[in-house]
Formats: C-alpha cells, structure tokens, sequence
C-alpha cells in the first residue's frame, strides 16, 4: 500500500485522485490546497486541509499545481527526508527543495476538468534522484497505466515541447478552422472525419510522409485564393506563416 498525500486542487490533482481512489494499492491519506476543496464529491472532510504545515505522514507527496508554484510550494513544506514529486512535463526535479527526496510523476496529457480520461492509455514519466524512489514511482504508474517512461528532466522538457506542437498549437488551429467556418455559416463538424483521420494517419505512419496540401504541392493559385478568401488578418498571417514553414521543411520557397 503505497500512502499518498496531493497537494494542488486544479485538473491534474482532480484527475490523479479520481484515478487513485479506485486503487486497492494506494491509500489517499489527504489532499491540500489554499481552500480546502474537495478533489471528489464523495472525499471525507477529515482528508482535507487548507493547512500546509498539518500534512500527514505519507510515502509520497505529489505536487500538482501550476509550474511557478512548484518551488514556492516544495520549500514551505514542513518535512524532512520525505519523498516530493511534481507532475510538470517542463519544471527540472532540481527546482524542488533539497531538503527532501525527489521525483517526477508526469502524465503527459491535455486535462480538461470535465473530460474523462482512460490513464490505462496515457503515457507517464517517471524520473527520481535515487532508485529505490523511482521503483516507487513505477509501482505507482504501473498500476495506473500500461505506458510508463523513464525520462530525464532534459528529456522530459524536450518532450514538452514537442507536445506544445502537437496538442497547444495544433488545437488552436482547429479553432481557427472552427471559427472561418463559423463566420461563412458552414457546420464545423464536416471536418471532424478530417481532423481524425489527420490525428490517426500522423500516428500510423511517420508525419512527414503524411505531409499533404497545396503548400507542400507548390500550388501557388490555391494559395492566392486561399489568402483571398480570409478577411482576418490574423488568419492570413497563420496562413502565410504555416505554408512558408512547410515549404521550408519540405525544400520548396514560398
């Protein structure tokens, strides 16, 4: 039985105790944040604290609050030699006080407050600063998902970015496919079978033999008449920068 205590009351922390409380292997001994929120409808009172010097003995303490609070949070603790991880893709395992071991336990997934997730399907990174720690952190993703990762905090942070592209600024151009179809009165779900197929190809095959489009094919008349169409400056900048990307990448000038 592995005791648990998390502190942060955002998505991550929410998701991470609904996943944990289904667990026989993990006990959930008490949550904290700043307003005593309950992570779960069903949490006892008597498992939260808004108190950040009456934490409970445990064998872990999983930060999951915002990147910047990170350190703050990690040098008020009042603990000694204690085993303290955070969950972020892009904050270093050295940002947390030396005071106390250290670790990382980072799902690396986009969560949203009232989406469900499967963790059985979500890749998780470990790192620790000492083995029997990381056999710890293994234990714990193991029971929790069939993908789990030893990552260092230089690879975890390359792996950040990389997500950064592929969730952050990928999803922002579904908006703005979303929001030119809003504007011309054309329903966005007719790209849904697209926007899947698209996800789906760049994982069944290598993304850049996925590559399609007039920039790729060098069609100059498309592209005039595509940045005809588009009244918003800010989606012809997107448009310009986006075809000129791809056709640099792909040995072509814009």
């Amino acid at each position: 039985m592995i005791r648990i205590v998390i502190l942060g009351a955002g998505n991550v922390a929410q998701h991470l105790h609904s996943a944990f409380r289904k667990l026989n292997s993990v006990d959930i001994v008490q949550c904290y944040n700043r307003k005593g929120i309950r992570l779960h409808p069903d949490q006892e009172k008597s498992t939260i604290t808004d108190d950040i010097n009456l934490l409970k003995e445990a064998d872990l303490y999983i930060l999951a609050v915002s990147d910047d609070a990170i350190k703050e949070i990690s040098e008020k603790l009042q603990l000694k030699n204690k085993f303290v991880v955070h969950t972020s893709g892009s904050v270093p395992m050295q940002v947390l006080d030396h005071s106390n071991q250290k670790g990382v336990f980072y799902p690396l997934q986009s969560f949203s407050k009232d989406k469900k997730v499967d963790f059985s399907t979500i890749p998780i990174c470990i790192e620790a600063d000492e083995e029997k720690n990381l056999m710890i952190l293994e234990k714990l993703a193991t029971t929790l998902s069939q993908k789990v990762y030893k990552i260092s905090s230089e690879q975890r942070n390359i792996l950040h970015v990389s997500a950064v592209f592929v969730n952050n600024f990928t999803n922002y151009l579904f908006s703005v496919g979303n929001d030119i179809c809003k504007e011309n009165n054309i329903p966005f779900e007719i790209l849904h079978p697209l926007l899947l197929e698209t996800a789906q190809k760049a994982i069944e095959i290598d993304p850049n033999e996925a590559q399609t489009g007039p920039a790729i094919r060098n069609d100059y008349e498309t592209i005039a008449r595509h940045l005809k169409i588009l009244s918003n400056t800010s989606q012809k900048e997107t448009y310009k920068a986006l075809t000129k990307a791809i056709q640099s990448k792909y040995g072509k000038k814009l």
